[in-house]
């Protein structure tokens, strides 16, 4: 098997633009070479892994006490099934076959998350949710009709999802596909490799990188490098396969934060020193169903050349020595906590090429009281002539015939080209604007992804929900949708109000983000019966001024969510009762 060192990294496609008023570095993500890890001894704190046959495996001095998921990657390697193509024998096996052997069942349930394929034993048995990557959220229109080829043929069982991390998720795959639609995937330059379990998740960047007016930077060419190193260009790559936890990776491009970095385990903020672009580093950004924790500044700053080694350094200093007993204490923080920052710092620095790091620069690029924008509707992009459309896709939820139309609208009146959204929407861009009428006057467009949805439409998010997760606890996706409209007849909101929804305690959803939050539980209502039920978060801030929310109220009845969040408008956010309104007017 190939090292990661020959591995050869793809040059990101060169793109110019005009000039804007508006200064945009234009900084090449040229392709750095990738240094070899360190040894032991150059490091202070000893690993707990060691490479063993091209994989990395946890020492056996360090195996007690850990926990189930790592005793399973001990048994036997997950990036095996799509590196040595076990995942050809596993496909021919009926799910009878599968579940006699904990071998196999742990193969189809744990290990296969490595290739981006997720059992919803619990709800869909024999059914597999798969999530691809997709860098920066760019997708194409060959692409898009690809996986609304592969999720037509399951019928009601097959949709497709927009996700918080820019990406797609389909549904209703079955074992015996994988290997064919692996090959699909491949040959329209799309993969699922590493995209679950203790995996770095889908790079996040500007939805409008490269046509934005305003930006900073085009986050693109840098997700796409980073994507390459992660997945080994799709080939796999074990080094960063073994982490404690999955860990979450951004660049940032605009001043209205549209990638949430203090969410992610390694935000790139742009930033200048002595004349040269860069990036400074937020790190240790999560959620879990026990702690939320913020990003909080390394006190480093690395050129634009330096982004692969410096999150290959990050990576390797938390795969080596990340904690695997309990899952709710193996995210990055918690290494972050028990080192101390300045450790941690120190343990990334040493894994660096020269073994050094530098500090912080003071001179941020992004402006702090910015005002976030609004991509819904019709923007002009910095070329000159083109227009981007910003269109609401409720709740994120798509079938194939609306992916074939999305494919069919960008080849028309765009470029071919989609972008995903962390908010679960889709931007078409590159539109001349002589297209724009035409455009506008799609059915799609006027029926079902309106391009002015109403104000608390425009921030609902929601997980996938128990119609096919099998850790929610209640339904999210109709729910939202349903309690959304009840409240909008409710009251009439004035300002965007951003509400998200989420199954369970692992916070898909990221509802300690949101305006208002909702993560399910089961409650009991008036009566002392059993029902589904919401936590609820207030207070959650994106952008310049991010933190997380706090739980307000803990286990309402869904069934009493309407007149609760009615209240929280109007005494919160200005909302004004539809009968006074009406008797106003």
């Amino acid at each position: 098997m190939a090292s990661l060192n020959d591995v050869r990294f793809l040059s990101p496609p060169s793109t110019t633009f005009p000039s804007s008023s508006h200064k945009t570095w234009m900084i090449a993500a040229t392709p750095t070479a990738v240094p070899n890890s360190v040894t032991t001894e150059e490091v202070g704190l000893e690993p707990r892994v060691e490479e063993k046959e091209g994989y990395w495996i946890l020492k056996e001095k360090y195996r007690q006490g850990i926990n189930p998921s790592e005793k399973i990657k001990i048994e036997k390697e997950p990036m095996k099934l799509f590196m040595e193509n076990g995942i050809e024998e596993l496909s021919k096996m009926s799910m009878e076959e599968i579940d006699k052997s904990k071998n196999t069942k742990d193969d189809i349930d744990v290990r296969l998350k490595w290739l981006g394929l997720f059992h919803r034993r619990k709800n869909q048995y024999g059914r597999f949710m798969m999530r691809l990557k997709l860098p920066n959220g760019v997708t194409t229109s060959s692409q898009t009709r690809y996986l609304a080829s592969v999720i037509r043929k399951y019928g009601k069982e097959g949709c497709a999802d927009v996700t918080t991390r820019q990406n797609w998720q389909i549904r209703g795959v079955v074992l015996a596909d994988v290997p064919d639609i692996l090959k699909g995937l491949a040959e329209v330059g799309l993969t699922s490799l590493q995209s679950g379990m203790d995996n770095v998740r889908n790079p996040v960047g500007n939805p409008l990188a490269g046509i934005d007016p305003e930006e900073i930077v085009d986050t693109r060419p840098y997700n796409n490098l980073l994507s390459q190193f992660i997945t080994g260009n799709s080939l796999g790559n074990p080094a960063v396969s073994n982490l404690p936890r999955k860990w979450n990776v951004c660049v940032i491009g605009s001043h209205d934060l549209y990638e949430h970095p203090h969410i992610n385990d390694l935000a790139y903020m742009p930033a200048t020193k002595n004349g040269r672009f860069g990036f400074n580093l937020l790190v240790g950004g999560f959620f879990s169903a026990k702690r939320c924790a913020e990003a909080i500044p390394l006190d480093a700053w690395v050129s634009a050349d330096d982004i692969i080694p410096v999150c290959k350094a990050i990576l390797e200093a938390y795969r080596d020595l990340g904690f695997r007993g309990n899952r709710q204490k193996t995210r990055m923080m918690w290494l972050i906590d028990e080192l101390g920052l300045e450790t941690f710092r120190g343990e990334v620095e040493k894994r660096m090429p020269e073994q050094k790091l530098e500090r912080a620069s003071s001179e941020d690029l992004v402006e702090k009281n910015w005002v976030r924008r609004d991509y819904y509707g019709v923007h002009p992009q910095k070329q000159e002539g083109l227009s981007f459309v910003g269109l609401h896709i409720p709740v994120g939820r798509v079938q194939a015939d609306d992916m074939d139309e999305l494919a069919r609208i960008a080849d028309q009146y765009g470029s071919g080209e989609l972008r995903l959204t962390v908010e679960q929407n889709i931007i078409i861009p590159n539109i001349d604007n002589s297209k724009l009428e035409a455009l506008l006057n799609e059915p799609l467009l006027k029926e079902k992804f309106t391009i002015e949805p109403s104000i608390l439409m425009k921030g609902l998010v929601a997980c996938t929900g128990n119609q096919f997760c099998g850790q929610a606890i209640i339904e999210t996706k109709a729910r939202a949708l349903k309690v959304t409209e009840e409240v909008e007849r409710l009251v009439a909101v004035t300002k965007p109000v951003r509400m998200h929804w989420t199954g369970c305690p692992n916070t898909c959803a990221q509802v300690q983000v949101a305006d208002i939050g909702f993560l399910g539980c089961m409650t009991r209502d008036e009566n002392g019966k059993v029902c589904e039920g919401a936590d609820v978060y207030l207070g959650g801030k994106i952008g310049s001024d991010s933190h997380l929310g706090e739980v307000y109220k803990k286990s309402v009845p869904c069934k009493n969510l309407v007149p609760l969040v009615a209240d929280i408008l109007v005494e919160r956010f200005g909302a004004v009762p539809r009968e006074r309104e009406d008797n106003e007017d």
